[in-house]
């Protein structure tokens, strides 16, 4: 919730990135917002589908922008907006860094489920996320595991991927469980723990903490194997499974596509 103090300040500029824009009436648009000091934000951006809108083009999804937003009673309003990096477009010319971009959007909407309240480290990973697909720093699906491993962490769910989630007791161990947090040990395993290769568990651990050199490395089996258990461990969280991750293009780490693995 937002503080007084910010409540009683009908007129704001804040730094943002669209995540969802939806149709209201003939000319109107709903923006869905992730911003670096207020959080999530929804705002009513009127006439923008206009042709003559000047600030249309500049709410679209994947939008970096510099937004002023009035408050109002139900939704904020958009008074004016400049663009930081507009990346929707050249993201729109790869499909597995468009699709990887748009789950990367959705899980930022679903872990910031409440308006207004401040997200910084959510904002600035998602930023850094979508920076790194479009400059094609890594392999796309290797950016969003990395991003969605983080992200929830962020959020208070960081797996473990050595020691035992469960008691501590220092690994590497073999089993991996979902609902215990990650890798557990022989004494804490629980029946039905998936039991994946050490190579994956590196990539994965890897993955958390950003050595790319390491993953880069990886064979396309092992990368398969983790989007999997992120996949998995990402709907234990969230309750149900993102929308976008499915169609993400797996084909080429393997024979299964995420929504097959989870």
């Amino acid at each position: 919730m937002r503080s007084r103090l910010e409540c009683s300040v009908p007129v704001y500029r804040d730094e943002a990135v669209v995540l969802r824009a939806q149709k209201l009436g003939e000319s109107d648009r709903i923006v869905t917002l992730l911003t670096r000091s207020h959080g999530r934000v929804r705002a009513v951006a009127r006439g923008v589908r206009k042709t003559s809108s000047r600030i249309g083009g500049r709410l679209e999804p994947f939008a970096h922008v510099d937004i002023q937003l009035y408050t109002g009673k139900s939704l904020e309003s958009v008074t004016q907006v400049e663009s930081i990096a507009a990346m929707g477009g050249q993201l729109s010319l790869d499909y597995v860094a468009w699709t990887s971009g748009t789950a990367m959007l959705e899980t930022a909407e679903r872990l910031t489920p409440h308006e207004g309240e401040p997200a910084v480290p959510q904002f600035a990973l998602l930023v850094s996320g979508l920076r790194s697909l479009t400059a094609k720093e890594h392999d796309p699906r290797l950016i969003l595991d990395s991003y969605l491993l983080r992200s929830l962490a962020v959020a208070g769910w960081s797996p473990s991927f050595h020691d035992c989630a469960q008691c501590g007791s220092g690994g590497p161990h073999r089993a991996f469980a979902i609902a215990a947090g990650g890798i557990v040990c022989d004494v804490c395993r629980p029946p039905g723990s998936a039991a994946p290769k050490p190579e994956t568990i590196e990539l994965l651990g890897a993955l958390l903490s950003g050595e790319w050199e390491r993953a880069e490395t990886s064979e396309s089996r092992s990368r398969t194997e983790a989007s999997g258990l992120i996949a998995a461990f990402l709907q234990w969280h969230l309750d149900r499974g993102l929308k976008s991750l499915p169609l993400v293009d797996r084909q080429t780490l393997g024979g299964k596509t995420v929504g097959e693995m989870a």
